[in-house]
């Protein structure tokens, strides 16, 4: 059975990457808008993640879904492109993303076909954290696999995308949302910084 914290972790990789990937529908909102505000992992976490829910509680689907097209969709190039190769290379579809893949193949994973992001989007690198976390085949899911995937394919620049969106003049409730997952992903790094030591 899992831990109680590494469920709260999964819990929490999950809903991030739910909100990374499209604006929310009115059942994921109706759900988060009505969440208590216990934090779902650490206590470093509770400030954001309350300010999450307010600001999920101050906006509608029709907001929210405009915003999301607004900052990550729209005509042409994207306003925020949340994809680890743009960040790590300056483009999409680069050797970033060719290393993931042999990464992910390791695992025994691949992209859905049918899903128009390539997986250096944060929202699939969120849900193979999630599966790392909560997975039954040990050989695969397990500390030092999400600690390597974390540290190569994560960390060197989540916190990048975290700083364009925050900045961004369009960006009200993914402002929050970048500002959980930077906190967010500061826990995992102390966590993983303490496990190498």
């Amino acid at each position: 059975m899992i831990d109680p914290a590494e469920s709260s972790r999964a819990d929490l990789y999950r809903i991030l990457a739910r909100l990374w990937l499209a604006a929310p529908n009115r059942e994921l909102l109706q759900s988060l808008q009505q969440a208590g505000d216990s934090t779902p992992s650490d206590g470093h976490l509770a400030a954001p993640w309350q300010t999450l829910l307010a600001a999920l509680r101050s906006t509608t689907v029709q907001a929210a879904a405009d915003e999301y097209e607004a900052l990550f969709q729209g005509v042409g190039k994207p306003e925020i492109l949340p994809y680890g190769s743009y960040y790590l290379a300056g483009a999409l579809n680069e050797r970033p993303l060719v290393r993931l893949r042999d990464d992910l193949r390791e695992l025994g994973l691949t992209r859905d076909p049918q899903r128009g992001e390539t997986e250096d989007h944060i929202a699939f690198l969120f849900e193979v954290m999630r599966y790392l976390i909560v997975g039954d085949d040990l050989a695969v899911c397990n500390l030092e696999r999400q600690r390597r995937l974390f540290r190569a394919h994560l960390q060197p620049w989540i916190e990048q995308l975290c700083d364009t969106v925050e900045v961004h003049p369009r960006a009200v409730t993914w402002r929050v949302v970048a500002a959980l997952t930077r906190s967010f992903i500061q826990v995992e790094t102390q966590a993983f910084d303490l496990l190498e030591a």
